[in-house]
This record gives structure tokens, sequence and C-alpha cells, in this order.
């Protein structure tokens, strides 16, 4: 049998499943079935989702009580959504994460019964929720508990019992009462209790005291303030009765709010073992839960979110933002906001102290009646069509950790009495709004370190300037922005050059490049830091609206294919955010690393900290790179000089030289060569080895070449040459170092031979190839130089004849190795053999390819190949 029934009516709009849970629970509550309420709200909220929110429809919903249960029915005007089917299994509805079914799936865990009803213009689902089973005469019954687990209470409770008739005015009011808030009766007797109330506030719903002393039963909390103007927070429960005449009257019990479990009605579980509850730590709910729901969030962008949510409904808002202060508590930052354009809001920042006045700070409550009145006032509800706000402040331990605010489209919506009930929420979350940021920013400094970790590795891992320009931008893409610029600086007379540009659209690069061509670069700031730069903004805007205006003048048949795309795509790519960071090394501005968002967005606060210590890792990259080019090429300019210039053509022989140099970067070794001419007819040749490789070695391969051109040229022959050559090296003392060198003079003959004077001071012997393949030795060895002061050398001629081929090598080819093997002067000669025919530079292509192929480690020692080949004579024509 029905015993009572409810109904209400909600609009297609977001904020009427709050009020449907609103409804349900107040009904519920009035009828005093506080342990079946939770389950109702949960599946009422999920039906309601899917009427107004999936459907788009208008939702009916209705409460019937019976005597065994309570049934509640959700229809819809969209006959045509599908119901999940039935597998022979049972239930089948998907996975519990899709949007579709999940209300009948939740019907199925928590109703005893429920069902689908369809007609030609409503879809219906309703669910019954049996009442449990209790004891006769017992209504809730909890486990006996031990001492330390009762509620705390004072020696004499004192419970305030106030009547309050149908106008609202107070009309019963009992000592307790008198002594709980300092009120005589003949001074209260009379006067509205609203009067009295400060933050009426039922957590996770929007009923006041004016509204709850309408309904049949009411719990929860609220202040009353005494005659001392101190508010006191009670608990109250409200009972709606009418007398012998039919007159209605509400009684109100009160009790102080930290005696509220005298008057509190059990929550749904109360029959679980409490004991074991207390001993972990407390109620298995709070103020919190109930304000956010139980299970919250586990991150905080999830709990941020829930509590605009909860927040705007509680305020029946039409939006609702959270921020975050810094950690210097001089701004503020947008985490989350519901109503608002969230993607254009999100991570922008406010100052704390706004203005001057009570409503300048964000560290106090603030009620904004008509923004339209003070424009500018709130700045994120600019142009967002809010008319009236209300702001309060997120303390913990007395230091602002944000801020909440409620907006609404209406003028007016909001009083002081809004503010305190969205105050009491705000102290209810603040406490744990702050843990789940602080275990973000944990998070976050752990993944910056691993970033920042793996960004040095990579920047240490190159010393090519271009390289690390494009390693800076391709860190910081999309990772830390959407776009990034690199301007360097050659010194500190010169303006910044744009060095490098990259987008995470490949298609934007040219436009962007394009665009920071066009404008001057951001100033130098030689100060740590990001900083706003509003150049490519204001340069992409201008463009966009020339072009559009352009495109508009010139009508649809003259104008361009393009059209105005390409300059608005370029204007959407720089349109949000953009900051300048400058890059200092070694206490000079070295460049600057530009990072931009696209239109509307911002960059966290600890993305730009993030950004900051990559800066100073990568100036410091790229002024080593820097350094390394000029080191390099000022050492490039120096090897250049130390080897010989343009090769001469001698006249009726070929000559060959390949050169390598050991190490990386170097262009002179230890070994060297030269040939010159001396005189008319006559040519000047040496190939030789100093001990040793690099810098050190080249010193001397200097010396010996500039000694060797002197030398010849003043007319001395081969031993006088080198024996000269020898007093010079020993003159550098501990700076000498010994060198094997051979060293010859070239007479090309007018009968096509050539004739060759050599000294051989310590060097691998020339090998002379002849016409038939046969391979023997051009010269006898003698002493290597800068060892002994006294040397007697003595030069021999060689004759070469058309067709003869002289090579002349180092050690670095002979003393090629593997393992144990050694190509040595066998396998040169080896070598040389099979090169009969072959001209001096194929000869020495040869000899190089069999020094390579000979290992397969590449060559660690300097080398060096001379061949000289006199040709044969042409035949005469027939």
């Amino acid at each position: 049998m029905i015993t009572a029934r409810a109904a209400a009516t909600f609009e297609p709009v977001g904020r009427s499943v709050a009020a449907a849970r609103t409804f349900v629970r107040d009904t519920l509550q009035g009828w005093g079935l506080t342990d079946i309420v939770d389950d109702a709200v949960v599946l009422t909220s999920e039906l309601v989702t899917n009427a107004v929110v999936h459907a788009g429809t208008t939702a009916d919903v209705v409460c019937i009580r019976a005597d065994t249960g309570v049934r509640v029915e959700v229809a819809d005007r969209y006959p045509e959504r599908e119901v999940p089917l039935q597998s022979n299994g049972g239930h089948h509805f998907g996975h519990p994460d899709r949007e579709g079914g999940r209300g009948l799936l939740l019907c199925a865990a928590l109703a005893a019964r429920w069902g689908v009803e369809y007609t030609a213009t409503h879809k219906q689902v309703w669910f019954q929720l049996d009442f449990p089973d209790r004891p006769a005469g017992t209504r809730a019954a909890g486990p006996a508990l031990p001492s330390s687990a009762l509620p705390i209470a004072d020696s004499r409770v004192r419970v305030g019992v106030v009547q309050v008739d149908s106008g609202g005015l107070i009309s019963a009011w009992n000592e307790d009462a008198q002594e709980l808030f300092g009120y005589h009766s003949e001074q209260i007797i009379g006067k509205p209790l609203t009067d009295l109330a400060a933050w009426p506030h039922t957590p996770g719903t929007g009923t006041g005291v004016a509204e709850a002393l309408l309904l049949s039963r009411w719990e929860g909390s609220y202040g009353i303030r005494g005659a001392d103007g101190r508010v006191s927070p009670v608990y109250a429960s409200h009972l709606r009765i009418r007398d012998a005449e039919g007159e209605p009257s509400t009684v109100c019990l009160m009790v102080r709010d930290r005696e509220r479990a005298v008057l509190q009605s059990p929550m749904r579980g109360a029959n679980v073992d409490t004991a074991e509850t207390a001993e972990r730590g407390g109620p298995s709910s709070d103020a919190f839960e109930v304000f956010i729901g139980s299970p919250a969030p586990d991150d905080l962008d999830g709990l941020l979110q829930r509590t605009v949510e909860r927040a705007r409904d509680m305020l029946d808002g039409d939006a609702a933002y959270l921020l975050l202060a810094t950690d210097d508590e001089t701004e503020l930052e947008v985490r989350a906001s519901t109503g608002l354009p969230s993607a254009r809001q999100r991570f922008a920042r406010v100052p704390v102290e706004a203005g001057t006045g009570r409503y300048g700070s964000a560290r106090m409550p603030a009620v904004h009646e008509d923004l339209s009145a003070v424009p500018g006032a709130v700045p994120l509800l600019i142009n967002t069509g809010m008319r009236s706000v209300v702001t309060v402040p997120l303390k913990v331990e007395g230091r602002l950790t944000g801020s909440l605010g409620v907006a609404a489209e209406s003028p007016a919506r909001y009083s002081n009495e809004e503010a305190l009930r969205l105050q009491f929420a705000a102290d209810r979350i603040a406490l744990a709004v702050e843990r789940a940021r602080l275990t973000e920013l944990e998070k976050l400094r752990r993944g910056s370190l691993s970033f920042l970790v793996e960004a040095s590795d990579l920047l240490a891992g190159t010393l090519d300037r271009d390289q690390t320009l494009a390693l800076m931008a391709q860190m910081t893409v999309p990772t830390l922005a959407s776009w990034c610029a690199v301007y360097t600086v050659a010194d500190q007379a010169s303006e910044p050059e744009l060095s490098y540009v990259l987008h995470e659209d490949e298609d934007r690069i040219d436009g962007l490049k394009a665009l920071l061509m066009k404008i001057d670069p951001p100033e130098q700031v030689p100060t740590g830091g990001a900083r706003s730069w509003s150049g490519p903004y204001d340069a992409a805007h201008a463009a966009a609206l020339r072009t559009s205006l352009r495109s508009l003048s010139l009508g649809d048949s003259a104008r361009p294919s393009s059209g105005p795309g390409a300059s608005l795509a370029t204007a959407s790519a720089v349109g949000g955010e953009t900051v300048v960071l400058p890059l200092v090394a070694r206490n000079r501005v070295i460049g600057m690393l530009i990072l931009g968002k696209p239109t509307d967005e911002h960059f966290r606060q600890e993305n730009l900290e993030l950004a900051e210590d990559l800066s100073r890792r990568a100036a410091l990259a790229l002024d080593n790179a820097r350094l390394y080019s000029e080191r390099t090429a000022i050492s490039q300019s120096l090897q250049r000089s130390l080897l010989p210039p343009e090769q001469p053509e001698v006249p009726g022989v070929e000559v060959e030289v390949i050169y390598r140099a050991a190490g990386e970067g170097n262009e002179v070794g230890g070994d060297f060569y030269d040939l010159f001419p001396i005189r008319d007819g006559a040519y000047g040749f040496a190939i030789g080895d100093v001990c040793g490789t690099g810098p050190e070695a080249a010193a001397v391969t200097g010396l010996a070449r500039h000694a060797l051109r002197l030398l010849a040229r003043e007319g001395f022959g081969g031993p006088a040459v080198l024996e000269r050559l020898n007093a010079a090296i020993l003159d550098e003392g501990a700076r000498s170092r010994f060198l094997t060198l051979l060293y010859g003079e070239l007479w090309p003959q007018h009968d096509g031979s050539a004739v060759l004077k050599v000294v051989c001071a310590g060097h691998p012997l020339p090998l002379r190839l002849r016409q038939d393949g046969s391979v023997e030795a051009a010269a006898e060895p003698q002493p290597l130089l800068g060892v002994m002061e006294d040397l007697e050398l003595y030069e021999q001629t060689v004759t070469l004849d058309p067709g003869d081929v002289l090579l002349c090598v180092t050690d670095g080819v002979t003393e090629r190795r593997e393992g144990t093997r050694m190509l040595g002067d066998d396998g040169l000669i080896d070598v040389l053999t099979t090169c009969t025919g072959l001209t001096a530079g194929a000869v020495a292509a040869r000899v190089l390819r069999a020094v390579e192929r000979f290992a397969a480690e590449p060559p660690s020692d300097d080398m060096a190949i001379l061949a000289m080949r006199v040709p044969e004579p042409e035949p005469a024509d027939a």
C-alpha cells in the first residue's frame, strides 16, 4: 500500500542532476528513511544523468513510499533509446566505464527490484529499495563499544529545543537554548529564527535554514549567533508537526556541533563494527566526504573538478572555478572550472592582491552582486556573461592555498549568507586539496628531475652548435610548449639572430619562422626567470586582420586562393601565452629561448620553473658548442698553415699524394710530406714521420717542412740540408722530437726519364716498381734525425725510366696491424707488385685501400703516401 508520494520535473541542463539528487535526499530524509538515502541518491543521479545529459530531455522523478520499501521512477521522453540486452548467463551491460547502461548496472547491483517500461512518448526506469529488517522495537542500533571509542561530550549535554511557527517565528525557547546562546525566552520569542542563523548549510545540498524549516524532517549543521555576537556552530534536527487545530510548526533540537552524536541519525551501515572503524582512525564518513562524495577522487585534477561541480550545485550557480596559490602566495593559478571556457582559463594566473580594500584580496571572502558595475573586478569572468560571484579563500594553518568561486548569470544572486556557506565547504576541503597538491607536486618534481637528467645527457653528448640548438627545441616541444624559437647573440654589440624554430605541427613551422623574422627580437634581459612577450601575438593578429580586410575588399572573384586561412592559422598558433627565457652562460647573455602556447592557453608554473632549469643547462651546452667551434676553427686554421700549399705540376712526372692524420678534427699530425720547386728544372720532395701524433708532433712537422724548403733553395745538397735540420731539431731542447725523413731532389730529363738524388734518414725505404713488375729498394737506410749531433749522411742517385714508379710511405702504412699480424715491408711489396701499368694516382689509391682492408678497425696512426711515376711516351701517329 502506498503511504506517501512526491514528484518533480527537471529540465535538460547539467545542474538538474544535482537538483534531482537534492530532491530525492530531502524527500527520503523527510520520511525518516536515512538507511536507504545513499543508494537512492546514487541510482537517481545516474538515471537522471542519462535522461538530461545523454537523452537531452526533461526528467520526471517520482518517489513512492510503500509498506515494504521505496520505489523511485525516472522517466524521459526519448523512448527510442535502447536497453542493454541480457545474455543467457545473466545481465550484460558492457564495461562499467562505459557511459551507456551504467545506471542499469547500478540498479542491478543495489536495488531489490528494477525494471524498464516503455510508452509511445516515454521511457521509464524504476527501482525499489526495501526497508532493512530490524528486531521488533528497534529502528537503529549499534554494537557495544569500549569507553575509548564513545563520542566525547560535556559533563552536561544541553539540548536546545526551539519551536518555530508557520511564519518562521520562534514560538518556544527552553532553558538549554538559553544556556547555549545567551538569550532569555522573552528576548527571542516572536523573532525569526533566520535572524540568528549564520552559514546555513547542509553539506552536499543547497538547502538553507528557511527551506529546511518547511521540510517534514531535516538534519544538519549551521551556526547560531549568540547574545555576545559570536557564532556558535550547532548540529540540529528539525521535525515538522501540526497542532490540534492543524497549524503546522517545526520543532528544532540543537546541540553543540562537537556533540552532534547526540542527535545525528545513524549513517547507513552503522551496524558494522564501529570499534574497528575507530581504531582505524575515525568514523567512516566526515564532512569532507559528504561534500565531495565517497570515494573521493585520488588525483588532484579529479578532486578539484569534483569540488567546483559540487560548489556550483550547492549554490545553484551557473559556473564555478578553483584557483591554487603559488608557493610564494603572490599569484593564483586556475586549475579547475565548470561552466566557463576551461581551455581558455586553465593555468591562467591572477595576483592575490588585485587591489585595495576588502574585496581586492583573495585572502578574504568576497561577494560581487553585479559585476557590470565594477568591470574587471574578477578578470577570469570578463566576457563570460556572469553578473554575480562569491569567492572564498582556502587556507591551511593560516596560509593561503587557493580560492574557490561560484558565479551566476543573473545579478544579486549571492549575499554574505552564501559566502558563509561556501566558506564552510572550503574549510572542509582545503586540507585534502593541499595534500593532493603536494602529492602531485612531488610527482612533478620527480618527473622534472628525470627530464633534466635525460636533457643533460643529450646536451652533453654533442659539441655541435646546430645540433645543440635542435636538441633544445626538441626537448621543449611538445613536452613544455607548443612551439619554440631560439635566438642567439654573437657578442654584446650584435643583435639577437633567429637561429632555430620548431612547432609541434610541422606545417606551421614556415609560417611561424616568417612571422618571427618580421618582428623585432625580444629585449635582452640578463636576469633569470620567464617574462611575457606579446610580440608574436600582436604581429600575427595584425597580419591576420590585414589579410582578412584585403580579402573582403577584393571580393570573392579576386580573392587569393589561400585566403586568410594561413594568417589565421599562424595567429592561432601563437595566440596563447608566450614567454622569454634568457640563455645566460659565464655571466653573458648568449641568446634567448622563446616558448609559446596556442590561442588562450597558459603555462603551468611548474612547467615554467622546469623550463628555467632547462634553459640554464642548454645555455651552458650552447656556449660550450660555441667555444668548441671557435677552438676548432683556430686549430684548423693553424693546421692548414702547416700543410703544403698547392701541389706544383712537375713536367714529365706524375705525382700523387694521400695524407691521413690520426685523431678526430686533426688535419696535421706527425707524418708530413712536401713537394716544391728548388730552381729551374729541379724539384724537392720529402716524406717524414715525427715521433708521436697530435699537436706536439705537428709543431716539429712545421719546423721540418719550412726548414727543408729554406735550405734547399739556398743551394744546399740533400745531406747538408738534413744535417742542418738535425741541428735545428736538437736546438729545441725538451720540445724536440726525433723524426725519420726521406728527402730527395727530382730532375726530369729530356729523354723522358727522371733522375732522383735521395737521402733516407731512418725512414722506411722508398720502393721502385719497374715496368716488368719487379720491386726493389731505391735507397739505403741511414741514421734518423733529432738523436745525434754529428751526422754524416750521403745521397744516392736513382734513375726512373718511363713506366717506373717510386713509392714512398710512412710507417703508418707498413705498421698497419690486426692482432698479431702486420702489413710490413713484404706486404707493401706484394701490393705494389700488382700496380704495374697503373698511374701514380691509381697506385696510391690501391695502397690506401689495401691498408684500410687489412684490419677491421680504422687506422690509429698518421699515414702519408707519395707516388711518383714517369709515364711511358705516347706512340707516334702511324
